[in-house]
């Protein structure tokens, strides 16, 4: 009853952080959508201009539905940029374009924890569909019976969604670094856009940072049901 409580508080509070950080970032994006850069190139341009000078010439810049959608697809080497970013010759378009294209570099050199994590992916898209299942039918199994099996085939499903959250952020981080380092050598950015821009992508590393600590925490939540189901069997 107490572990319950305490996840249930647990939840709360990273919700409350998560909500909050999203609601940084969106306001940071939305600042530094407005202030648009001296060279006046757009995202897409910035993205096929790092990705040339990178000497990757088989990667394709696209653009794709929705706010924040930004991604690389390793699978068919693809930069896909959202409208705003893609159109946008604004600080947060080159932030975001360039940080993109660090994965597409990443992929180029061979970076391991992405491609730890690319093989990870249909593993995850799995864990990611039953986990909640899993866990909840563990619950009322072990209410129900005390039998704790169930519940712990749940937590090795969620650990490797934990497994994959900590594996991004090394990644993240990664590609945010080429991106800064890229945007600041070239002078894309300016001395007055260059902070703005690693602003930006330093509250986007946030969300991932604030997730990987919320799948921690609710995996180390449940390992403690199920050990103390045991030490009362």
């Amino acid at each position: 009853m107490i572990l319950d409580s305490v996840g249930m508080i647990i939840s709360l509070v990273f919700l409350g952080i998560s909500l909050l950080v999203s609601a940084i970032l969106k306001a940071r994006f939305n600042k530094y959508h407005k202030i648009g850069l001296a060279n006046g190139l757009s995202g897409r341009e910035i993205a096929e201009k790092m990705l040339r000078e990178n000497g990757i010439y088989d990667v394709k810049v696209t653009s794709v539905e929705g706010f924040l959608s930004d991604h690389y697809n390793p699978t068919n080497k693809t930069v896909n940029l959202s409208p705003e970013v893609y159109n946008g010759t604004t600080v947060s378009a080159a932030a975001v374009a360039a940080h993109e294209c660090g994965h597409a570099v990443q992929h180029q050199v061979g970076y391991a924890p992405l491609k730890l994590r690319s093989k990870l992916v249909p593993a995850v898209q799995l864990s990611a569909t039953l986990q909640n299942l899993i866990i909840m039918g563990g619950l009322i199994v072990l209410a129900m019976t005390k039998n704790p099996t169930v519940l712990l085939i749940g937590i090795i499903v969620m650990a490797v969604t934990v497994i994959f959250s900590i594996i991004t952020l090394p990644v993240e981080f990664d590609a945010s670094k080429r991106a800064l380092a890229w945007l600041q050598q070239t002078n894309v950015t300016n001395a007055q856009e260059y902070p703005k821009a690693k602003d930006a992508l330093k509250w986007a590393a946030t969300t991932y940072v604030v997730a990987a600590l919320a799948a921690v925490v609710t995996l180390i939540h449940y390992i403690m049901i199920y050990l103390g189901s045991r030490d009362r069997s």
